[in-house]
């Protein structure tokens, strides 16, 4: 059965309970819809919501769904299934990346998560930025279409190497970087080859663009070129996606021998690599990118400032030589036209001002200490586990559980008990190859409180063994 037939069967299902309890009545709990029915806590949400929007149920955090009271003489929503025929069978998941975006309610400790705890963004600083900004001249008339040459010029310097600012693309973000890549760089219905595991958003986007995506495994050091050369002969694919600095969940990051051995493996089969490198910022030991070490045009590289400032400085660039450059500029041209100009007057005088620098080193701090103190939890409250590596900065655990453990199981008695946790199979574009959960450290308020996280994933993992 799949994912979609899943839910319409669930939301069915609770369709004939709500209509049967009547309105104020409280709906089973997702835990007793699971049991039940032997269904994924994501299948139960998206059935619930599929009812909420509705208007047949209400859901009221901490206490469950209840059914809606109807209003007297109020329209049915109407009948929308036709569209199903004529959207075709492109769904995208947006799931794992709604997932990844959504906070914690009040009293859950986050332990999943991708930007900063609030207390650790520099929104003085960046509010600071802004009103200098806003009283540049020009600063609401419209930009360069590639962007501000000062700005591409600054994220030329960051990717290092030959990249100079006529290489560089200012986009709407990271995940927009990606989007316009993959559009660009392949032909819907052919082959993108992805690190395994990887960052969900990433193979939504590829998913969006009509691409199939293969995996390729990774160890500790990142993905292994051999491997990458195979999938490469086998598949006849083009694109490889991947995020050599602290890769996405597991942390590992290419040492320099192997970035040099993927860019020959790509060179070889005649392939772009979109090297997305999100995470420079969170480490002080952050290795050269890939595009610094290419004199072939393989690369396509993604520097964002998203993950490091604030998630709604939504400021990326995109570095490309050659034909590929023209087809990301177009791109970018055909959807939104330019990037905000107000917006990136505003990056370019935070990274142009002192703040930047006291940013970084802070920030950087912050993530040893507070990645410290998660592995000496996981070690002190769950030595069952298996912490894959202690990585050299960025903001995630990637932690093997015991094989008989219910990896979808553990993340809903997780959140019973007061703790989010992201669960490893939505890091795969294929089969897992064994529970896992990736266990944020960033998003918490303070050590305190992911130390309490821990010890609550902790003991939703002892409550499932007895």
């Amino acid at each position: 059965m799949n994912n979609d037939s899943s839910i319409d069967q669930i939301a069915t299902i609770l369709r004939e309970e709500a209509a049967r309890l009547g309105p104020g009545a409280r709906l089973p709990s997702s835990r007793e819809i699971m049991r039940r029915h032997n269904v994924s806590p994501v299948t139960v949400s998206r059935a619930i919501a599929q009812l909420t929007a509705e208007g047949r149920v209400v859901t009221r955090p901490g206490s469950g769904a209840f059914v809606a009271q109807r209003v007297s003489g109020a329209r049915e929503a109407p009948d929308l299934s036709w569209q199903t025929v004529a959207l075709g069978d492109r769904v995208v998941d947006e799931g794992p990346t709604a997932a990844l975006l959504g906070g914690a309610p009040e009293g859950v400790v986050p332990l999943t998560g991708g930007y900063l705890h609030p207390g650790l963004r520099p929104d003085k600083q960046l509010a600071a930025a802004a009103a200098r900004a806003v009283r540049r001249p020009d600063a609401w008339a419209m930009p360069p279409l590639t962007g501000l040459l000062e700005l591409r010029r600054w994220f030329a310097r960051q990717a290092g190497g030959e990249v100079t600012a006529a290489d560089a693309l200012i986009v709407s973000g990271g995940q927009a970087a990606l989007t316009h890549a993959f559009r660009a760089l392949a032909a819907p219905g052919t082959p993108v080859l992805m690190e395994t595991p990887t960052y969900p958003g990433a193979m939504a986007s590829a998913k969006a663009a009509g691409l199939r995506a293969t995996a390729v495994p990774v160890d500790r050091e990142g993905v292994r070129p051999d491997l990458l050369a195979e999938a490469f002969a086998v598949t006849g694919a083009r694109v490889f996606y991947c995020q050599p600095t602290l890769q996405n969940p597991t942390g590992a990051t290419l040492p320099l021998e192997r970035r040099l051995q993927v860019l020959e493996v790509a060179r070889a089969a005649g392939a772009f690599v979109i090297e997305d490198d999100y995470a420079r910022y969170l480490t002080e030991h952050a290795p050269p990118s890939l595009a610094s070490m290419d004199d072939h045009g393989s690369v396509v590289h993604v520097g964002s400032l998203t993950k490091i400032l604030s998630p709604s400085l939504r400021v990326a660039a995109v570095v490309a030589r050659g034909p590929a450059a023209h087809r990301l500029r177009a791109s970018q041209l055909v959807e939104s036209f330019f990037v905000a100009r107000p917006l990136q007057e505003t990056a370019l005088e935070f990274v142009g001002s002192p703040a930047w620098g006291r940013h970084l080193t802070a920030v950087q701090s912050e993530i040893r200490t507070r990645r410290d103190a998660l592995a000496a939890a996981l070690a002190a409250h769950m030595p069952e586990a298996e912490l894959r590596l202690l990585p050299i900065g960025g903001m995630h655990l990637w932690v093997g559980l015991p094989p008989e453990v219910d990896e979808n199981a553990l993340v809903e008695a997780a959140r019973v008990n007061g703790a989010l946790v992201s669960p490893g199979r939505m890091y795969y574009p294929s089969e897992p190859p064994g529970p896992h959960v990736r266990l944020t450290h960033i998003a918490a308020a303070h050590l305190s409180e992911l130390r309490e996280g821990v010890r609550r994933l902790a003991g939703a993992l002892a409550h499932m063994a007895t």
